[in-house]
């Protein structure tokens, strides 16, 4: 595959990633040709010092599988009132207001779960009541990823 190609290609891939998790991006770059047998060539636009990025409000939570073979997600937005497309908004709400917006003091669900090892990701990105929140975890399996999450990540 030559360089031109793979440059397109590493675009569209880049571009893609932007308009499917706006959240992650906060600013966009653009390619400009690229010479053959050389490397593609990003430009960032540059922002005023008196203009900070747009921050969607709400969280953007993610589940993934192992080694990202699956990977879903939903914005969460607890204010003013509970909304956004998660199926348990009311409740995940009241459990992150809960533990304070902190992702690591959501109350553990007493349950048995297997010990199956099959590793699911959930991550966290966004604000909440005004606090950034960039948090990433992996558990062994779904059923000790819900035991931990409660209806946070219960989507």
């Amino acid at each position: 595959m030559s360089t031109r190609i793979l440059a397109r290609h590493v675009v569209a891939a880049v571009a893609v990633t932007a308009a499917a998790f706006p959240l992650l991006s906060t600013q966009s770059a653009t390619a400009a040709p690229v010479a053959p047998g050389s490397a593609p060539a990003a430009t960032v636009p540059a922002q005023s010092s008196d203009s900070a990025p747009t921050v969607r409000p709400g969280l953007f939570l993610t589940v993934s599988g192992s080694q990202d073979t699956w990977i879903r997600g939903v914005r969460l937005v607890c204010e003013p009132t509970p909304h956004g497309r998660h199926p348990k908004a009311a409740d995940a709400c009241t459990a992150l207001d809960r533990a304070g917006g902190d992702l690591d003091a959501l109350p553990d669900a007493t349950g048995p779960c297997t010990m199956e090892y099959d590793p699911v990701t959930v991550s966290a990105e966004g604000r909440h009541r005004g606090e950034r929140v960039t948090w990433k975890k992996t558990f062994p399996n779904a059923c000790t990823m819900h035991s931990a999450t409660g209806p946070v990540f219960d989507f």
